[in-house]
């Protein structure tokens, strides 16, 4: 049987790996609407394979990369082991990432199957109101940006927190 520590940088490059594919759906899809036409009359335009991509990696791989996520997750506090858990700054990172995925999973999710759908736009103030709630998954993608940008600060600097 290999030494675990050995296996360390392999555990955790997929380990962050995991993480990202995680989230970067909810970053990126809302801005992926930007673009779409809801005018009178058109038709809307199909994705490109990027974004139906994404678009399936979040609708069904969230489970497996999630389970993934936690089996690499055990693996690097089995190798390095249960002190790691007492670090400050994995704590905060740790709950700033279970915000961030239960916010992309919960609330934005669902927001973004529904703006792409465009179902039930017909008028002038439902492509207003389609527009408004498009804008409002950028801005909570922005968020999510800012909670990642936050959780690979703490995990490169590990600053002493308290």
């Amino acid at each position: 049987m290999p030494d675990p520590a050995a296996l360390f940088p392999a555990i955790l490059a997929t380990h962050i790996t995991l993480a990202l594919a995680l989230l970067v759906p909810s970053l990126l899809l809302p801005f992926t609407l930007r673009n779409r036409s809801v005018a009178p009359g058109a038709t809307p335009e199909h994705p490109g394979r990027f974004v139906r991509t994404m678009a399936w990696t979040q609708a069904h791989g969230t489970i497996v990369i999630g389970a993934g996520l936690a089996i690499t997750g055990v693996a690097m506090i089995a190798v390095l082991g249960p002190r790691m858990l007492e670090q400050p700054w994995l704590l905060v990172s740790l709950a700033t990432y279970a915000i961030a995925a239960t916010v992309a999973f919960a609330v934005q999710r669902p927001a973004l199957r529904r703006l792409q759908a465009r179902n039930g736009i017909e008028t002038d103030a439902d492509r207003e109101a389609w527009r408004d709630r498009a804008r409002r998954q950028r801005y909570l993608a922005y968020g999510l940006t800012t909670a990642v940008g936050l959780i690979a600060f703490l995990m490169s600097t590990k600053p002493q927190l308290w």
